[in-house]
């Protein structure tokens, strides 16, 4: 289990490479593996102290979303006991349905739990008895947890279906949409104590008719527990908003928690994607049943009631940014107002007396700097150091910490539940810390322990050997017009060569990376050069037929026969003859350097593989420390660094802001006591002069 599934690795990204180019019909067999980690997370919490489990997939597709909960239900489960899962899937199209048994066929899941099924969900629900002998084969299915992402508004035949036990409580689907009809299926088939998640487009939150009776009822029998807003282009094949709906069968209570995650993404091509660090977030809001301001907020079921049982998310969260607003008198007298620098609460908390010493208050609505460079001051500021060494001292120990999680369990920890485990230790450490969003430390881990996850399971699974195994790099180059695979040089397994040579031949690394700098620099200055030839220069022999670069062979040829003839005689150092003697220069340089620099290049990787090969224990922890540890420390520790910048970015953009330019004629004076006595200001179109203005 612990195994690297390389198989079901490739498998899924095959599928996934072919959903991001199949258009429209993308979505009908693949979930995005950040929305089905999604799903599968809050799924996973809620069953995670079952001794036996019972999923279902209504429209299974690949049977990703089956595969991912397993996964991550897997995490709160010993190895023994993984095998206790069962996975019940069924899929209308028979090439699709196809993909389901040989996906979860290949990941290793007992043929006992697997069960699967050829057939329309909605025409033809999943069997109750075998017609040969119906009383005792009696079996509905309910089960732990339903999952599903159904193809959105599709057509159904709702006719003769008002007596179906699916939807007889809470009423027929549209036949032009049957997002309903897929949801009321999944939700018959929970145990009392059961869990579903179903992805579905945005409009089933608030369109009328019978979808708009459906969701009454849904909602007046506290069947709809949480509401997540999805970014759009998320899916394959549609950029239309969706969402995914959690309904249990059994509440104690009647609220909602509506979540708007639609801001949360990374884009990706022409979709957009859910990071690490926004699953993490939304998952945590979801568990917890949190309100987080422009991001989630539990809605009692009377305030829906008011609402006419319409669900639309802006109804209940606001998740967009205030819109910046501009202080009139401020942008013509200059000054900073109050109200404006009010909003950074949060750093003015975390960083007691900055306020005052960078701003002057002279009981006004309005500031002014008294520090004429902001970056120096914040940063030298005594509270602004305090902050720092508190982030210092709360992760003193954490490298040490992460050595024994980690280096010295390296072999028996579990792969998939070590992230959990270092991420709770994490934000334990941050918990007392002001202004670091703890999901941003979370996305740093994440990008780092990738790399680290697939390291740990290669030793577990080939033992720790494996880190002193060196193989052919291998890279595709093109020979007669084909693709063709060809060494170059070596890499190590798990070991990187990089690192490997960053502690043990620094100096020979750094002879080598000067002289490759060096040579970028001679490419440079020869494209300069050339940029600076005349037309009538460019025209001669020394340069190519399309008058784009040097012909090197004659330069050098051509740069002799100038050097020969200088001898009797200098020539300006603009010349065309003085440019080509210097190309020629160069190009001998450069040929000596590349001779040098494949040769010591050729040298330092068999010096590193042998050592690869012949490290010990102790050399292969020090440098898996190196790997593994030290990046992700040293991108954790630019946290306060990086909030103390943004700080000084916002106050700066407001010292510009309100920077007094010269393009109005202002009348300083006749104004001063405009802030004391509430005048108004008077603009003079004519003149460009502004001017107070006293109400009778």
């Amino acid at each position: 289990r612990q195994g690297y599934d390389v198989l079901g690795f490739i498998f899924e990204y095959l599928i996934g490479l072919f959903a991001a180019n199949a258009g429209k019909k993308a979505g009908e067999f693949y979930t995005p593996h950040e929305v089905s980690v999604l799903m599968s997370e809050i799924i996973a919490d809620h069953l995670k102290d079952k001794e036996t489990i019972q999923i279902y997939d209504s429209t299974s597709g690949s049977a990703s979303l089956l595969l991912n909960i397993g996964k991550s239900i897997a995490k709160h489960m010993a190895d023994k006991d993984q095998d206790n899962i069962k996975y019940f899937a069924q899929e209308l199209k028979e090439n699709t349905y196809n993909l389901t048994r040989m996906n979860l066929v290949m990941r290793g899941i007992l043929p006992n739990n697997i069960v699967t099924r050829n057939a329309d969900s909605l025409e033809d629900d999943w069997p109750f008895f075998e017609d040969q002998d119906p009383v005792n084969t009696y079996n509905p299915l309910y089960l732990d947890a339903v999952v599903s992402n159904p193809p959105y508004s599709q057509k159904w035949d709702p006719e003769h279906k008002d007596s179906d036990p699916r939807f007889a409580r809470f009423g027929l689907a549209p036949k032009s949409k049957a997002d309903y009809a897929f949801l009321l299926h999944d939700l018959y088939h929970l145990k009392p104590n059961g869990i579903m998640a179903i992805v579905l487009p945005h409009g089933v939150l608030f369109r009328g008719g019978e979808e708009g009776s459906i969701r009454k009822n849904l909602i007046e029998n506290d069947h709809i527990e949480t509401i997540i807003g999805l970014p759009p282009n998320i899916f394959f094949g549609t950029g239309i908003p969706t969402i995914i709906l959690v309904l249990r069968q059994k509440r104690k209570k009647s609220d909602v928690l509506i979540v708007d995650a639609s801001k949360g993404f990374a884009k990706e091509g022409k979709n957009n994607k859910l990071r690490a660090s926004d699953i993490k977030k939304i998952v945590d809001t979801v568990i917890g049943r949190l309100t987080l301001p422009r991001f989630s907020r539990l809605v009692p079921k009377t305030e829906i009631q008011e609402n006419d049982y319409n669900l639309n998310i802006p109804r209940y969260v606001d998740s967009s940014e205030p819109a910046e607003s501009w202080d009139l008198y401020a942008s013509m007298f200059g000054g900073i107002p109050i109200s404006e620098l009010d909003s950074l609460t949060d750093y003015w908390k975390a960083f007691p007396k900055l306020r005052t010493a960078l701003f002057t208050d002279d009981g006004t609505p309005y500031v002014t700097p008294q520090v004429t460079d902001l970056a120096t001051a914040i940063r030298e500021h005594a509270s602004v150091k305090k902050v720092e060494k508190k982030f210092a001292t709360a992760f003193a120990d954490f490298n040490p910490w992460l050595r024994s999680a980690l280096l010295e369990q390296m072999l028996n920890l579990i792969v998939p539940r070590q992230e959990t485990l270092i991420s709770e230790e994490m934000f334990a450490r941050l918990a007392p810390l002001p202004l670091i969003d703890k999901y941003h430390a979370y996305q740093i881990l994440d990008d780092h322990w990738q790399s680290t996850a697939i390291d740990l399971e290669i030793l577990q699974t080939e033992g720790f050997d494996a880190s002193r195994v060196v193989e052919p790099n291998l890279v595709t180059k093109k020979k007669d017009g084909k693709d063709v695979e060809v060494q170059e040089g070596w890499k190590g397994r798990v070991m990187p060569f990089e690192l490997v040579q960053m502690t043990y031949f620094k100096q020979e690394l750094d002879a080598l990376h000067e002289k490759e700098t060096r040579l970028s620099e001679i490419t440079s200055s020869m494209e300069e050069t050339f940029e600076g030839l005349s037309e009538e220069e460019k025209s001669a022999e020394t340069v190519n037929d399309a008058g784009d670069k040097f012909v090197n062979a004659l330069v050098v040829k051509e740069a002799r026969v100038f050097y020969d003839a200088k001898k009797s005689g200098a020539f300006d150092p603009e010349s065309y003859e003085s440019k080509i003697i210097q190309v020629g220069d160069w190009l001998s340089e450069e040929k000596t350097l590349k001779a040098a620099t494949k040769q010591e290049a050729a040298a330092l990787q068999l010096k590193t593989k042998t050592t690869i090969e012949n490290l010990s224990d102790a050399q292969v922890h020090e440098l898996l420390e190196g790997k593994w540890i030290i990046p992700f420390i040293d991108t954790l520790h630019e946290l306060p660094d990086q909030q103390i910048d943004t700080l000084i970015g916002k106050l700066e953009a407001l010292a510009d802001k309100y920077r007094i330019t010269a393009g109005v004629t202002i009348q300083r004076q006749s104004l001063a006591n405009c802030r004391a006595t509430g005048a108004t200001i008077a603009l003079d179109t004519d003149k460009m002069t502004l001017s107070p203005h006293f109400a009778p």
